[in-house]
């Protein structure tokens, strides 16, 4: 996530860096986990504005792969002006191995530089490293200051993580209407996740007065970055045509989309779709094997336990075997995540607190 924000201001010395388990049908919680962002395109050699800033040529080789010039050039920068971007970046190729051996000490140590010079960048690294244990004892008190911090400087992801802590209530008394306001900033920032969190309040009406039409405008803009809880609730708003203009068609779009990804929620809305041809051409062979899939998953419907046992024997056949390949795929995904489990409660500290990344 560093990485992605670092590429984001890499003509911009100054501004921040820009930042999922499906939702429930009814009652949806803001996503756990940020979508991952577009790989960086190679930045163009442009000349500097007259009189404006001189191209980092440090943060240039570093887009590029160029990790060792990279090194090179961020380091000689950091000593002659004592430049804090060029710190972060020493920071961020130690964190990550990238040209020279990895060593969290050495990044913290570049962070912190970087952070007592007012570095937003540097300051939401630092959060990650206290919340993962790198660099020193896992912390998250100090976690949460250095996050507050980054916010205060109008990091979005920074405040989407803090937003989060308001709402699980444990370092902070839960705060409906300051983790808003924080989602608030981070939404405005462009952060999908953000978008999709603060739908919810909005549709929930918690910390914010209810307001659908508000909230389904916050689930299409996430859906538009990608964010695939968001595109479920995006998609049953337009179904439904609550607190926007009905578009089947348009919803059918969006659910196939999310059950592509592997949401259950959306896999069981399509297979209804198809299966009642409303926003999309009937087909009873496609609506059974979403219902199949989604029903691995752990999505029941009884509606479509129904129609699944009256088809013929053929097509449920067929079915079947459109739907088997995902349904390994579930079946091995569920064996790995309960055997990670199972893991990690027998490690030291399991009953420790998770840190708030992991509760996204």
């Amino acid at each position: 996530m560093l990485s992605l924000g670092l590429i984001a201001v890499a003509n911009a010395q100054d501004a921040p860096a820009p930042a999922h388990h499906a939702p429930p049908k009814h009652a949806p919680i803001p996503a756990k986990k940020p979508a991952p962002a577009p790989a960086p395109q190679p930045a163009q050699a442009v000349a500097p504005a007259q009189n404006g800033p001189a191209p980092d040529l440090a943060f240039g080789a570093f887009q590029r792969g160029y990790y060792i010039t990279a090194f090179a050039l961020a380091t000689q920068r950091a000593a002659d002006k004592n430049d804090a971007k060029s710190m972060t970046l020493l920071g961020e190729l130690y964190a990550n191995g990238l040209g020279i051996p990895q060593d969290d000490a050495k990044a913290a140590s570049w962070y912190r530089l970087a952070a007592a010079r007012g570095d937003a960048n540097a300051m939401f690294a630092l959060a990650m490293f206290d919340l993962q244990g790198r660099g020193g004892p896992r912390n998250r008190q100090d976690s949460a200051k250095w996050l507050a911090a980054a916010a205060k400087l109008g990091h979005p992801i920074a405040a989407y993580d803090l937003a989060l802590l308001y709402i699980e209530g444990e370092l902070f008394p839960r705060d409906f209407p300051r983790a808003a306001e924080l989602l608030r900033q981070a939404a405005d920032g462009g952060n999908p996740q953000a978008q999709y969190a603060l739908g919810t309040l909005y549709k929930d009406g918690r910390g914010v007065p209810r307001d659908m039409k508000e909230a389904v405008h916050l689930f299409a803009l996430a859906a538009l970055g990608d964010q695939t809880d968001a595109e479920v609730e995006y998609g049953i708003a337009l179904f439904n045509g609550d607190g926007v203009e009905r578009n089947q068609p348009l919803a059918a779009e969006l659910f196939r989309k999310a059950a592509l990804k592997g949401n259950p929620i959306a896999q069981d809305r399509l297979a209804l779709i198809l299966a009642h041809g409303a926003g999309a051409k009937a087909d009873p062979i496609e609506a059974a094997k979403w219902h199949l899939i989604a029903k691995a998953a752990g999505d029941t419907d009884i509606e479509l336990d129904v129609f699944v046992s009256q088809l013929d024997a053929n097509a449920r056949a067929t079915a079947e075997k459109r739907a088997q390949p995902w349904i390994a795929f579930i079946k091995q995904a569920i064996a790995a995540r309960t055997a990670a489990q199972a893991q990690q409660q027998q490690a030291p500290g399991a009953n420790a607190p998770a840190p708030a990344e992991a509760k996204k």
